[in-house]
Formats: C-alpha cells, sequence, structure tokens
C-alpha cells in the first residue's frame, strides 16, 4: 500500500486537535496511553531532575509536555509538530502552565534546524512510527541524540511491531479484539486501515539496537502491552 504523504498526515491531525487533547476520550485506540505518558516523563525526571531545556517532537495539543512540566517546573519547552492548529492549542496550553520560554516550530523533525547538544529531554509521543526506511529512522535517531546533552534522555511511546512474523500476526489480532470491544467491528477496521495507510513502526529491538548503534550509552524499556510500548535511551 502506498504511504500517506506528511501533506496528508499533517492534514489529519490540522482536523483533530481537540481530540488529541484528551488522553482518556481521545485516544481509546492507544493501549495504556495515560501509563505511558507517566513512565515517561517521570523516569525522565529522575534521570536528568534538574532538566531545563525540553523539545517534544511531534507534541500534538501538548499532553507530554504538560505532563513533564508536572515533574520538573520551569523547564524552557521546545514544541515541534507538522500541524499549526496543534502547535497553536500546545502553545495556549504549555504556557497556561509556565513561566520559562516557551517556543513552537511547525516542521517536520527530520528537517528542523535544532542547537545541537541544548536539550536535557526529549519526548516522543506516537510519532516516530512515521519514519519510513531504515536510512529514515537511522538518521532521525542519530540527530535526536546530537540534539541531546550528554547525558540526556530520548523518551518514546509509541506504536510498535514484534521480530518474528508470526508472533507479530498474533498480537496485532489480540490488538484487533480490543479495538473491536471499544467500538466495533467497524472501529477495528477503521483504526487497522490508517495504520496500514499511515504508519511504519518498528520494533522495541530495532530502536533500542539503533540507539546503541548511534552512540546511546544506556537503553530502558519501560512497558509494553500488545503493539504499544514506551522506553527509552540516556546519552
Amino acid at each position: 500500500m502506498l504511504k500517506s504523504t506528511l501533506k496528508e498526515i499533517k492534514e489529519r491531525f490540522d482536523n483533530d486537535v481537540e481530540r488529541f487533547s484528551n488522553l482518556k476520550t481521545g485516544q481509546v485506540s492507544t493501549i495504556d496511553a495515560e501509563i505511558s505518558l507517566e513512565l515517561i516523563t517521570e523516569s525522565s525526571k529522575r534521570i536528568v531532575p534538574n532538566a531545563k531545556n525540553l523539545l517534544d517532537i511531534g507534541c500534538g495539543a501538548g499532553n507530554y509536555t504538560l505532563k513533564m512540566l508536572l515533574k520538573v517546573e520551569d523547564l524552557n519547552c521546545t514544541l515541534v509538530d507538522l500541524s499549526k492548529p496543534m502547535l497553536d492549542k500546545a502553545f495556549e496550553r504549555v504556557t497556561g502552565q509556565c513561566n520559562s520560554v516557551v517556543e513552537v516550530i511547525q516542521g517536520d523533525i527530520r528537517e528542523v534546524i535544532l542547537k545541537e547538544n541544548h536539550f536535557d529531554i526529549i519526548l516522543a509521543g506516537a510519532v516516530l512510527h512515521h519514519l519510513r526506511d531504515d536510512n529514515d529512522w537511522e538518521q532521525t535517531f542519530d540527530k535526536l541524540y546530537r540534539l541531546l546533552k550528554p547525558g540526556g534522555c530520548l523518551m518514546i511511546s509509541d506504536l510498535v511491531t514484534q521480530e518474528s512474523e508470526s508472533i507479530n500476526e498474533y498480537i496485532w489480532q489480540r490488538y484487533g479484539d480490543y479495538l473491536e470491544r471499544v467500538g466495533g467491528a467497524n472501529y477495528r477496521d477503521k483504526v487497522f486501515e490508517y495504520v496500514a495507510k499511515e504508519d511504519s513502526p518498528r520494533s522495541v529491538n530495532y530502536q533500542l539496537d539503533l540507539m546503541k548503534k548511534v552512540g546511546f550509552k544506556k537503553t530502558e524499556i519501560l512497558h509494553k502491552n500488545m503493539c504499544f510500548a514506551a522506553f527509552g535511551g540516556i546519552k
């Protein structure tokens, strides 16, 4: 199947701001969204308790940054997203919760210019599954590594696959059963359709190996439930 273009992905998120503003009602297709959000932000705080600079890539409506600000106050926040309506919503919400610098940048994280060795924490919530081939994944992970200060962390919450095709088929079958319980067969089919068209997830092992390859000293798996996981790396 021909995957969605950046323009198509941007347009979908432009029209979905309010849903993505609410973790409880807006992201029921993402299993354990709240748990993963708690785990990656609390872990970030414990890795870099005196963090000053946060980068939230694919920030959406700002949920991850808002949670991080509850744990580490007065972070300077840089929010990056393709969608201007998402950024507007995130800026409104984040500036209402902190007194530090909040910068919004509309664009693709692979292309935007950011200061290297600058960020203490990088959060990537449900965004990296939009990467495509191996080269795309490696270049992006390498860039994120270079943006971090030594000792900083990249924390990811995302859709993932399995290494084994037979296990992957089983896990996604279970995920389909979950979606059907939540919203019926039509809802399940709709979610699977946009995943097939829009997303290119990789396994947790693939991403942890890639982190080590580009230079991360340590990696951590925080949580996994079916085809969703929370994990990260420390520079």
